[in-house]
């Protein structure tokens, strides 16, 4: 199996879909990907070869954080397969959590094409910011792998991610400081919201183990939320210079 994450989390680097299902055809791999970040608004991997398709529904596709579930889509007899471990293993939604999650799939394009534009605004008014080192949103030409977003994204996401001069302390100090922004481990709220992988979510590996995986020490990740986008600009503006 190849199995990726495209944006992947925290650092929203893009890994290229179509090379990934050539080279799984090529080998007779099931390809796997994690379509969380992107959702199947911003990207359909199944145009790429993609076997299986992974949601976290407690992020975007509930969009208010008020449940717990996740998504597998793929082929009749790959999800005939997963429904017979599911069964014998006992992972369900309940009847309630589904409903919840069926009405908001209502109103996902909406909410997202706000997500994507409130992010895409807050990179382009952040990147060139005298507090931060670089700033990653895979819109923006300046996202190392920018090309290979435009060619299978339909839009940048709702998130963006950027290092803080000053380390651990100034991230810290950054969550400490935001008044509105929430200051969560979740992602894909209408409320935007703030997390420091450093001291929090990656917070008990050492100093090299998160480096190994491009979790420097000020990284700070942002889920743009559905609120006006000079409100959350602000917001983290102060942060900054507090």
């Amino acid at each position: 199996m190849i199995f990726i994450e495209t944006p992947t989390n925290p650092g929203l680097d893009i890994i290229d879909l179509e090379a990934a299902g050539r080279l799984a055809k090529k080998h007779n791999l099931i390809f796997c990907v994690d379509n969380c970040f992107a959702t199947p608004i911003g990207q359909v991997p199944g145009r790429f070869g993609a076997d299986l398709v992974i949601h976290s529904a407690t992020k975007w596709l509930d969009g208010q954080g008020r449940v717990l579930g996740g998504i597998v889509l793929g082929s009749k007899q790959l999800i005939h397969d997963i429904y017979l471990f599911c069964r014998s293993t006992g992972p369900a939604l309940s009847p309630f959590n589904a409903w919840v999650l069926s009405r908001s799939l209502e109103t996902l394009e909406v909410r997202m094409e706000r997500h994507a534009a409130n992010a895409f605004y807050l990179a382009q008014q952040l990147e060139n910011n005298k507090a931060i080192s670089w700033l990653k949103y895979p819109f923006l030409e300046s996202h190392p792998q920018y090309a290979v977003a435009k060619r299978q994204m339909e839009n940048g996401g709702g998130l963006l991610c950027f290092e803080l001069k000053g380390g651990l302390e100034s991230g810290r100090k950054f969550i400490d400081n935001l008044k509105m922004i929430s200051r969560t481990a979740n992602l894909g709220d209408t409320r935007s919201i703030a997390s420091h992988p450093a001291s929090t979510t990656h917070g008990k590996l050492s100093e090299q183990e998160r480096m190994e995986v491009n979790i420097t020490p000020g990284l700070i990740r942002i889920s743009a939320g559905l609120e006006h986008r000079e409100d959350i600009l602000s917001d983290i503006l102060q942060a900054m210079e507090g």
